[in-house]
Parts: C-alpha cells; structure tokens; sequence
C-alpha cells in the first residue's frame, strides 16, 4: 500500500496503550523514592478505600491472579506496609489491612498521583477532561459488556 493512502492517526488500541505506558512509567519514575512499586502502591489505594477485604476480592479488583497477589502481598507485609488477619468467618480466607507506615505514606502519594494526572492533563480544560472521562467511561463499559461472552 503507497505511503500516501495511509490513515496518519494512530489507531484506537495503539494510541491507549502507549498513552498507559508513558502513565505507568511515570509513576514508576516517581515511586522510586518510596522503595516500593507501581502493583504495591495499587494494592494499598484499593486496600484504603475497604480495609479488611479479602485477598480474593484485591485479585480480582487488581485484575490479577491469586497466586500473583499472595507474592505481592508476601512483599508488602514484608515491607511493613500490610498485615493479613485470618477471617473469622472463613479460616481459608484472609483479610487485609495497611499498616500506619502505608496510612501515612497514603496523602503524599495522592499527591504525587494528583501530579501525574495534572501533567498527563495540562492544557485540556475542565470540560475537556469532564469529556474524556465520559469517552473512556463508555469505551470501558463497552468492553465490559464483552467480558461475560469468553
């Protein structure tokens, strides 16, 4: 195909996932100063927002599989940064909780991640950023709707 019949706009799936790298570099660049990484700091976001959720219900809103949490998690708590208490109401099941070095690590790292966004942001105003989240809400649940039909 000549050179000048070529679509120059990136396609969808390609522009998305360079925009999520450079994202996840990014905060990869700026965690280093806490000596730990981009998957720890996911976890103790979830973890702050339901204290003593189960590990299961972490894998499945990190998106990972169980035997990948348990080694995160067997790192973290390592790391000081979350204690696993057995569920009383079910001895396989354990629950997660953030230790005070992570509570109080938790407002400097929003900080940080208000930072990123405002960088990856600059130059699109309230009503430009109010569309793209709609836009990647809807792209989302699209994709969503899929999910039930592997």
């Amino acid at each position: 195909m000549p050179m000048s019949n070529l679509d120059p706009t990136p396609p969808f799936g390609a522009s998305l996932a360079d925009t999520a790298r450079l994202l996840r570099k990014r905060f990869d660049q700026r965690l280093r100063f806490t000596g730990s990484t981009r998957a720890q700091w996911h976890a103790i976001f979830k973890i702050s927002k339901q204290e003593g959720m189960k590990q299961a219900e972490l894998a499945e809103a990190l998106d990972v599989e169980p035997i990948t949490l348990t080694r995160l998690l067997d790192r973290m708590e390592e790391g000081g940064w979350v204690q696993r208490q057995p569920d009383p109401t079910d001895r396989r099941a354990r629950l997660l909780f953030l230790t005070e070095k992570a509570r109080e690590a938790l407002a400097p790292m929003r900080l940080v991640v208000d930072e990123i966004y405002e960088e990856a942001l600059a130059g699109l105003d309230k009503a430009e950023r109010e569309q793209l989240m709609h836009l990647l809400s809807r792209v989302r649940t699209n994709l969503s709707k899929g999910e039930n039909h592997e």
